[in-house]
């Protein structure tokens, strides 16, 4: 009943707020503590409440048969199914939730719908991932395997959604620190390692300018700084999703893309002769000054 009563209070309108004040105003003068006074409609006029609802994930676990196909004109198609997903709790429940926000934007541009992550400072909260895929294109139908992610560890970030300024479409903003224990390729099935493709110990966040993570998330793109756009656009062949970052904004920022990092601790493959371990790698800077992707009909 404690979390159900914090996700309420989090999710309150702007009108219990001015009940709330109203319910002050009408309280003799005599009654009121020290720095209260009755406010008039004008003033309450102007009262808000934050509009937002915070939630937590305790206990969740996620097992399922659901397939997801995209088929292409000629036939052609790549499928996505059997999802698992399952993620280990804080310590106290509703102590780290995730946040949605509908937030003024600072500049005058367009209000942010704003999804936030936990800060999981501790590294409690990991995920454990699983999907299964396959193709069948140019008379060959075959499942791919399955992908797995392991002790996948989220500190922070989110995704931002708004309006173009100048275009139609969807404006993104994403900012992410994650680290993961290992991302695996498992062509025989999520329970069969042998023949796989294995990441182990995943690092991405933001880097400074001598390449060393800051532990903050990687401001991969911004709404008002450097927006991501996703929209259609129209050509003499007709529409076509349309996927891309600006360049950054020195009116709204500083006119510089953020700097990010990945680090690999090791990059492994296994098969019935033996493994084969390519060591690690690490990219400390990586700036993302321009994206455009057109997708061909």
């Amino acid at each position: 009943m404690q979390r159900a009563r914090r996700s309420l209070l989090a999710a309150a309108p702007a009108a219990a707020a001015r009940a709330a004040l109203v319910c002050w105003a009408l309280v003799p003068a005599l009654v009121l503590a020290d720095g209260l006074r009755p406010l008039n409609d004008s003033a309450l006029s102007d009262v808000r409440g934050r509009d937002g609802v915070s939630f937590d994930l305790n206990g969740f676990s996620m097992n399922g048969d659901m397939r997801v196909t995209y088929t292409r004109p000629d036939g052609a198609s790549i499928w996505a199914g059997n999802p698992s997903a399952a993620r280990s709790d804080s310590a106290t429940p509703f102590s780290d939730p995730y946040r949605f926000d509908i937030v003024r934007s600072t500049n005058g541009l367009a209000d942010v719908a704003q999804f936030s992550l936990p800060q999981n400072a501790g590294g409690e909260q990991k995920w454990q991932l699983a999907f299964d895929f396959g193709v069948n294109a140019d008379g060959i139908d075959r499942d791919g395997g399955s992908i797995v992610v392991s002790d996948l560890a989220l500190y922070g970030g989110g995704w931002q959604f708004s309006t173009p300024r100048t275009q139609d479409g969807l404006a993104l903003g994403v900012a992410m620190r994650m680290d993961i224990g290992q991302w695996a390729l498992r062509p025989n099935g999520r329970a069969n390692t042998v023949g796989q493709m294995a990441l182990d110990n995943i690092r991405i966040g933001a880097t400074d300018e001598n390449g060393n993570f800051t532990g903050q998330p990687w401001m991969i793109a911004d709404v008002a700084r450097q927006p991501a756009l996703v929209n259609a656009l129209a050509d003499e062949n007709g529409p076509r999703l349309h996927i891309g970052i600006g360049a950054p904004d020195a009116q709204y920022g500083t006119g510089q893309a953020a700097s990010g990092g990945i680090q690999i601790g090791k990059i492994s493959f296994t098969s019935p002769s033996g493994n084969v371990n390519l060591g690690s790698s690490r990219i400390g800077n990586i700036q993302i000054n321009y994206l455009d992707i057109k997708f061909r009909q």
